[in-house]
C-alpha cells in the first residue's frame, strides 16, 4: 500500500492509515515536521484546507498523530518570542522568515499555527468545544538530515545534506534565497534527538511508548530526563537515585493524564529530574511550562523555574532566576563545566492551580552555554566569522506534557 504522498490534506493520510491497519493488522502513526515553515497551517484552530474543524478532524488528528517533532535542523519549534513574551528562553534558533522556498514571507499572525506551546494551548479550547483535543501530542526531536549520519551535536555537525558537510565556506551558502530574503548557511541547527522511555529495547516496546507519548526531545544533547505528575509526591521522592520508582508508583509519566484530585489534595505535584550529557555541558535549570484555559475561555501560559544550579536566588517578585553565566571561549571552541550542575531533581507543586481549569504541564531542561557548531567550524577552518553569526548555544530538552482534565 502506497501512502498518499501527493496530497497535503491530512485527512487523506489518516484514511490511508486506517485502511492499512484494517487490511494488514499492523499499526502506524504519523509525526509531522516542526511547523515553523508551515506559515500557520500546521495547527489550525478554525479551518483546515478550506473545511471547518469538526468532530471528525479533531478525532482523526488525535488518533493518528500522537507525536510532534518540536526541534530539528530547520529551527526550533517549541515557541516564539512574539508568542511567549515573558519567556527569556523563547528565542532559541528561531526561523521566522517564510515558508520552505520563501515564496511566501512570514507574518506574526501565522505564528500561532506553527509552534508547539501555542498548539497545546489551542488544544485545550478545541477539546472544550468539540470534545477531543487534537493537539494532545508528545514531543520528540529529529535531525531532518538527508545523510543517514547520527551527527546532531555541535562538534560533529554534518549539515542537512552532502552540500552542507563541513567546509570552510559552508556558513556563507544560503539554504534558500529569494531576493533579499534567505535562510542563511549558518542558520541550520545541530538538532535533534528523540528519546523514548520504553520497557525494553524492541520495536514493539518502543512503538508502544511512542503511542503513549512517553517521549522527550533534545536539541542534540544526550541528557536523561524524567517527568512524572500526581497528587502524592513529596520532597523525599527527590532524594533517591531512582526517581522512576516513586514516579510510576505515585503518578503518571510524561504523556499521561491527571483527573480530579483525591480528597484532601489541593494541587498536583510533579517529580522532575535531569542528568547531564556525559560529555556535554552542565545543567543550568529545569523549568515547568504550564498552559491553561480559564473559566472565561481565555488561554494562558506561565514558565516556572523549579530547580536550578549554583545556589542562585530566585527573584521574589518575578520568580525569575538569574543567568547561570557563560564560560564559553569562542576562539577556542571550548567551555568549562565550572558552573551548572551535573544533575537536578525536585518535587514541585503548582502554586496557581484551579481544579476547574483544564491545563497541561511539560518540563524544559536548560544547559549552560556551550559553543555552537559555527564556533567549531571557525576554529577548525581558521575562519573569522562575521559578528551576526551566532557562536554560542544553550542546548535544551522538552518533555511530553502531562494533562490535567477536570471531570
Amino acid at each position: 500500500m502506497t501512502p498518499p504522498l501527493g496530497s497535503p490534506n491530512p485527512r487523506d493520510l489518516w484514511k490511508w492509515m486506517a485502511a492499512y491497519e484494517s487490511k494488514t493488522a499492523g499499526q502506524v502513526l504519523a509525526i509531522s515536521h516542526n511547523g515553523n515553515m508551515s506559515n500557520g497551517i500546521l495547527f489550525p484552530d478554525t479551518k483546515a484546507f478550506g473545511k471547518k474543524l469538526d468532530k471528525s478532524y479533531v478525532e482523526g488528528r488525535a488518533r493518528w498523530e500522537p507525536l510532534y517533532e518540536v526541534t530539528q535542523i530547520k529551527g526550533d519549534g517549541e515557541t516564539h518570542p512574539y508568542l511567549s513574551k515573558n519567556d527569556e528562553f523563547a528565542d532559541y534558533e528561531t526561523w521566522a522568515v517564510g515558508n520552505l522556498d520563501l515564496s511566501e514571507l512570514k507574518t506574526n499572525e501565522m505564528l500561532k499555527g506553527e509552534y508547539a506551546r501555542e498548539a497545546l494551548k489551542m488544544g485545550l479550547a478545541l477539546e472544550q468545544k468539540l470534545g477531543t483535543n487534537p493537539y494532545q501530542f508528545g514531543m520528540i526531536g529529529s535531525t531532518d538530515s538527508h545523510t543517514a549520519l547520527a551527527t546532531a551535536e555541535e562538534d560533529n555537525f554534518f549539515g542537512k545534506h552532502t552540500g552542507g558537510e563541513p567546509n570552510k565556506g559552508r556558513y556563507l551558502h544560503p539554504m534558500a534565497r529569494i531576493g533579499d530574503n534567505e535562510y542563511s548557511g549558518y542558520a541550520p541547527v545541530a538538532s535533534g534527538w528523540a528519546a523514548v522511555w520504553a520497557h525494553e529495547n524492541t520495536r514493539a516496546s518502543i512503538f508502544d511508548a511512542m503511542q503513549r507519548k512517553e517521549t522527550y526531545a533534545t536539541t542534540g544533547s544526550r541528557m536523561t530526563v524524567r517527568f512524572f505528575g500526581g497528587w502524592e509526591f513529596e520532597a523525599a521522592d527527590a532524594e533517591t537515585r531512582l526517581p522512576a520508582k516513586a514516579g510510576y508508583a505515585k503518578g503518571v509519566p510524561m504523556g499521561g493524564e491527571l483527573s480530579e484530585a483525591p480528597e484532601g489534595k489541593d494541587a498536583p505535584t510533579f517529580l522532575v529530574a535531569a542528568l547531564k550529557d556525559a560529555i556535554g555541558g552542565n545543567l543550568d535549570r529545569i523549568q515547568i511550562i504550564k498552559g491553561w484555559l480559564d473559566g472565561k475561555g481565555k488561554l494562558h501560559e506561565k514558565v516556572y523555574d523549579v530547580v536550578w544550579s549554583d545556589g542562585r536566588q530566585q527573584d521574589p517578585g518575578t520568580g525569575k532566576v538569574p543567568s547561570v553565566g557563560n564560560t564559553v571561549n569562542v576562539a577556542n571552541a571550548s567551555w568549562t563545566n565550572t558552573i551548572g550542575a551535573t544533575e537536578l531533581i525536585t518535587v514541585w507543586t503548582d502554586p496557581d492551580f484551579d481544579a476547574s481549569q483544564s491545563a497541561f504541564y511539560y518540563a524544559r531542561v536548560i544547559e549552560i552555554p556551550t559553543p555552537r557548531w559555527t564556533a567549531y567550524d571557525a576554529k577548525y577552518f581558521n575562519v573569522d566569522m562575521p559578528d551576526n553569526v551566532p557562536m554560542i548555544t544553550t542546548e535544551r530538552a522538552y518533555t511530553s506534557p502531562i494533562w490535567y482534565k477536570p471531570e
